[in-house]
């Protein structure tokens, strides 16, 4: 090797620096079955392509979306952040996330990282220059937000984002920078909002409890954004229990931190066991809907869950990082509301609370004289869940379901 090549000692030492810290985000092989790759059961009818010229781009990410065919005008946008050493082209093939665009009709923005940026294409949720309010990555992701919103019509108020490992730190991280943008998240195998603010305290992170309070773990959410008295996101946390890449303390961390944001209980308001020795913790806010909800995946290690099949709540296929248990894509849209109920439990449209709906059919003009909708910018939002109805005139009609006291969504199948 010429002379001029040789890696001087301090250089050396930043490496193994380095190294130590990032090596358990690459054990890829150990915890995902790599190998294996299973044929996706559903075939795409929308549009997977590259968007360029989003924006400013200060974060110098690219961004791909996903657009089903037939995309109504204020439809809901999801952002889904690859892991570390994946791509936005694994997250569209493995996820299921454009199974459900087209099932249920929401776009889907899929941010890429590179090695430009990190030798191990990770978001870097552990350096506020880039993952706080105005931070470059952070940024660059809520230009392609607003992009999406601008091309496509989006609904501003049904924005929502997910993430797998490094990809879960940065949702965690975008929810508490941008709890205005965000109307939900979910945390996949990830860690909580701000837990590192630098690459040597990243494998901590990952790896230990740090021991704080459900309070020091939340303020360091309305630290992100001081002064905002707006609704918090509703945020899902999947983690397997045999995941030794972000050990499962995570998970508890995730929990006390926004159950704390919301001003909840740490005990859960039910529990239930679902498919793939999954256990789901429901957390309710104080007018008794979800506000988080934990999933634990018993046995499975690092990685985003999966379920290839044809049944309504599989999805996804198997691969590096994509674990063959459970859904986690269906249920995570269903906590969101996507397939147009409230956004409760998959399956129970309806409010714990023993509420009966309601429903009225009106002009979106009659919905607003009622109380039941409102206006902004010329158009209609339901009270409560603030789904889009269209422009704010006589010509549309929508029926409107009152699933609990002033919380309406839009259910023109029927009440």
């Amino acid at each position: 090797m010429h002379p001029t090549h040789r890696r001087s000692p301090r250089v050396l030492r930043r490496l193994a620096t380095w190294f130590a810290s990032s090596v358990a985000f690459v054990l890829v092989a150990a915890v995902s079955g790599m190998a294996v790759t299973a044929a996706p059961a559903h075939a795409e009818t929308g549009t997977y392509r590259q968007v360029t010229g989003f924006g400013s781009n200060p974060g110098n990410l690219q961004m791909y979306e996903y657009v089903p065919a037939g995309l109504p005008s204020g439809a809901p946008l999801v952002v889904a952040l690859h892991g570390c050493t994946q791509s936005a082209d694994d997250y569209h093939a493995h996820s299921g996330w454009p199974q459900y665009a087209d099932l249920w009709k929401f776009a889907v923005v899929f941010p890429q990282t590179t090695t430009s940026n990190n030798i191990q294409k990770c978001f870097q949720w552990f350096d506020p220059a880039k993952d706080a309010r105005g931070g470059t990555e952070a940024s660059s992701i809520v230009q392609m937000v607003s992009y999406a919103e601008q091309q496509h019509g989006s609904d501003p108020h049904r924005v929502f984002v997910t993430g797998l490992s490094a990809g879960g730190g940065m949702t965690a991280d975008l929810l508490a920078a941008y709890p205005d943008v965000f109307a939900g998240g979910a945390v996949d195998s990830g860690l909580p909002a701000q837990c590192a603010t630098s690459l040597v305290a990243a494998t901590g992170c990952q790896m230990n409890d740090q021991n704080l309070t459900p309070a020091q773990w939340g303020a360091k959410v309305r630290n992100s954004y001081p002064g905002y008295t707006g609704p918090w996101p509703r945020v899902a946390i999947w983690q397997g229990t045999a995941d030794y890449t972000v050990y499962p303390v995570n998970a508890t961390e995730l929990r006390d931190q926004w159950t704390n944001v919301w001003g909840i209980s740490q005990t859960p308001s039910s529990t239930r066991s679902l498919p793939g020795g999954t256990t789901q913790s429901v957390y309710n806010d104080a007018n008794g809907r979800p506000a988080v909800e934990v999933y634990s995946i018993s046995g499975m290690g690092h990685g985003l869950a999966v379920d290839p099949g044809s049944g309504a709540d599989q999805c996804g296929s198997t691969g590096a990082y994509f674990l063959d248990t459970i859904c986690s894509t269906s249920y995570t849209a269903k906590f969101w509301g996507l397939d147009g109920s409230t956004g409760t439990d998959p399956g129970d449209p309806g409010d714990p609370g023993g509420w009966t709906p309601q429903c009225f059919t009106a002009t979106n003009y009659a919905q607003v004289t009622a109380g039941r909708a409102h206006t902004s910018g010329g158009y209609t939002y339901a009270n409560g869940s603030n789904q889009n109805m269209g422009l704010y005139n006589v010509f549309v009609t929508h029926t409107l379901k009152e699933t609990s006291e002033n919380y309406y969504v839009i259910s023109d199948s029927g009440c």
